[in-house]
């Protein structure tokens, strides 16, 4: 009895999702990119395909470097900082099949899309080089060469420490409270000295076109915003957003995720994502 189908696909659903949403960093672009596959695998000759799972990578990785060529251009004229849509991820840490972080995943839009697909397919989803080579239509030689400069940009950007999860989020609500009350002394204790802040409004809401860094000025920053938005600021949830500690909160009328990248017990990295296109898919508790 031949496998059903439908089952077969449904069964690599989560994980075709997971592809392109790394491939891409949109979530929506990722269930938009399954589904055509998901056309493309009815149409298929079913008794032709002896690996569905790696038929359907290959075409998910394909759709995935068009999309991705396109993207590209795109983000050029991309209004003001761009980062990936957040990624809520569950509360057990076994449930996550890969390892990348939101800091990663801005290593990764550095590379050229077949670099990018080479890295995705082979470090982090366990393909073969020769299995790649097929689905990016190059040779494995020059497979491996993408491979390589691949691995040392984003090496680059792998954070050296890791905190335990009770301990980042304890650390993500303090660092809420010390933003939303204006606590100069608390901020300065979690900010490291050259940390910087990402934010994301995509010209539709308020935000920050350029990347600010520097303890100093973040600190300035977070003590204008307490005293003009601290009242009308409400946390929502404390999250792991793509492997990183953050919380869900509302600022006025305005949801947003904020993502804290953390070394040695201290904050480097913010990444605000205020975009609403980009934070429909929230569901704050």
């Amino acid at each position: 009895m031949r496998p059903d189908p439908t089952a077969t696909f449904q069964a690599q659903r989560p994980r075709l999702l997971r592809l392109a949403y790394r491939m891409l960093g949109s979530r929506t672009e990722a269930e938009d990119i399954v589904q055509e596959a998901w056309l493309r695998w009815q149409g298929g000759d079913h008794g032709a395909i002896l690996d569905p799972a790696a038929w359907l990578t290959r075409v998910v990785s394909r759709l995935c470097l068009d999309q991705m060529r396109s993207a590209r251009m795109r983000r050029e004229t991309y209004p003001g900082t761009w980062l990936p849509e957040p990624l809520i991820e569950p509360e057990d840490d076994n449930l996550r099949p890969d390892n990348l972080t939101l800091t990663l995943m801005m290593a990764l839009e550095r590379l050229s899309p077949l670099e990018r697909a080479t890295f995705l397919l082979h470090d982090v989803f366990g393909q073969s080089m020769d299995e790649i080579a097929i689905t990016i239509g190059r040779s494995p030689a020059a497979t491996r060469q993408l491979a390589a400069r691949a691995r040392a940009h984003v090496q680059i950007d792998r954070p050296r420490y890791q905190m335990s999860r009770d301990s980042a989020e304890s650390l993500a609500r303090a660092f809420f409270e010390a933003c939303r009350s204006g606590d100069a002394r608390a901020l300065g204790t979690m900010l490291a000295e050259g940390a910087s802040l990402r934010a994301d409004g995509g010209g539709k809401v308020s935000s920050y076109p350029n990347v600010i860094e520097g303890a100093d000025h973040l600190i300035r920053l977070f003590l204008a915003l307490a005293r003009k938005y601290g009242a009308q600021t409400d946390l929502l949830e404390a999250v792991v957003i793509d492997g990183l500690p953050g919380f869900v909160s509302r600022v006025g009328d305005h949801l947003q995720t904020t993502a804290l990248q953390i070394e040695a017990g201290q904050i480097t990295a913010i990444y605000i994502t205020r975009n609403p296109d980009k934070l429909t898919g929230l569901r704050p508790h």
